[in-house]
């Protein structure tokens, strides 16, 4: 039988994680992939592991790195549609072209290349409070992480739920950093609220929330979007909130998630979070809220605890009876351990991967 290639297409690079990891394991299952995409700028991509990687998108603009953003988003602009193209004429050197994130999708949807079968995962369906059906009507086969995304899709024989992998890679880095010294000399029980800090991730609801939790500190770790840090600050206790306001890089983030009692993930509303499956590959206690994806990982597998959206009083209980309990949270670690391991093991979800690409070239 020859060999399958694959191309993993993620222009801007916005779940490379991810790319890495699932490229690394359709490798092992022997298929050849090459990952499309533009050069990372906030610290050293994953390393490419049995598969190839082209960083042919937004040359330009990744030259600038992180100065001058502003300067580097219009660049990018530009650069866009003629990448596009370039990657459109050659598109049939791969058996199957698989789309990870289209960034400008009203336009994307009109350069996408001839060649089929097209494969695209939509990462997170929710859009802006929408979802964009017209993009998975032109692809041959439209993949979600969770059922509540294929139902928000509306269904249909293009519409198959391939779960979101467990970032294991993290748990055994070459190098890790160790905390900074000021969090390293932290002695209480930790709580820790991971990723980029957005209005619909309820960190404002977690503050209030963790008034009620006594003898504890609240880690919130990540660079904020649309959202006032000072804000934050102004509602957090005294003394019992640290934030670190910046990009974590994946060497420091093992530190981070090993010192952590329990991570908490208040979403207002989700498909699916990164922070969640590198949470399952370190074997964490969670509390997240009853939302998308969170619920079914809960219902199906009990690898943490739901509650409410938007409730502090119900997240703040949480949180205390668990952080006094260390015998359910050892339940919940080994549960979130046995779902890393199974279910959400980047091999079982590169054979599924495997399956439906041999179906759409049917």
């Amino acid at each position: 039988m020859p060999c399958v290639r694959v191309h993993l297409i993620d222009p801007s690079g916005d779940v490379l994680p991810y790319d890495h990891a699932l490229a690394a394991a359709l490798a092992r299952r022997g298929l050849d992939v090459e990952l499309v995409t533009s050069r990372f700028m906030h610290g050293p991509a994953p390393r490419a592991d049995g598969y190839g990687v082209s960083e042919s998108f937004y040359r330009l603009a990744t030259r600038l790195g992180e100065r001058s953003p502003r300067r580097r988003r219009a660049v990018k602009a530009v650069e866009h549609v003629p990448d596009m193209l370039r990657y459109r004429r050659r598109a049939g050197d791969a058996d199957v072209r698989h789309f990870q994130w289209l960034p400008v999708e009203r336009i994307d949807a009109h350069l996408l290349p001839a060649a089929r079968p097209r494969v695209l995962t939509m990462h997170n369906v929710i859009r802006r409070e929408a979802v964009d059906v017209r993009l998975a009507e032109r692809m041959d086969a439209v993949i979600v992480h969770t059922r509540h995304g294929a139902e928000l899709l509306g269904g249909g024989e293009r519409i198959h739920v391939i779960p979101h992998g467990a970032f294991d890679h993290l748990t055994r880095q070459r190098r890790e950093e160790p905390l900074p010294p000021e969090l390293a000399a932290v002695e209480r029980p930790v709580v820790l609220c991971f990723g980029v800090v957005r209005p619909y991730k309820g960190v404002d609801v977690l503050i209030e929330a963790f008034r009620q939790v006594e003898d504890a500190e609240l880690w919130i770790v990540g660079r904020p979007l649309e959202v006032s840090v000072e804000h934050l600050r102004r509602l957090a206790p005294p003394g019992r909130v640290r934030f670190v306001d910046r990009y974590v890089p994946d060497a420091e983030l093992p530190a981070f998630f090993r010192r952590a009692d329990l991570l908490v993930l208040p979403h207002r509303s989700v498909d699916v979070s990164g922070v969640l499956f590198a949470g399952l590959a370190f074997g964490k206690a969670m509390v997240m809220s009853a939302v998308g994806g969170f619920r079914e990982l809960v219902e199906e597998h009990g690898a943490g605890v739901l509650v409410p959206p938007d409730d502090p009083d119900e997240l703040g209980a949480a949180i205390a009876r668990l952080l006094a309990d260390p015998e359910e949270r050892r339940q919940l670690e080994q549960r979130a351990l046995a779902a890393a391991a199974g279910p959400f093991s980047w091999d079982r979800i590169a054979e599924q991967t495997a399956s439906l690409y041999e179906q759409v070239s049917s």
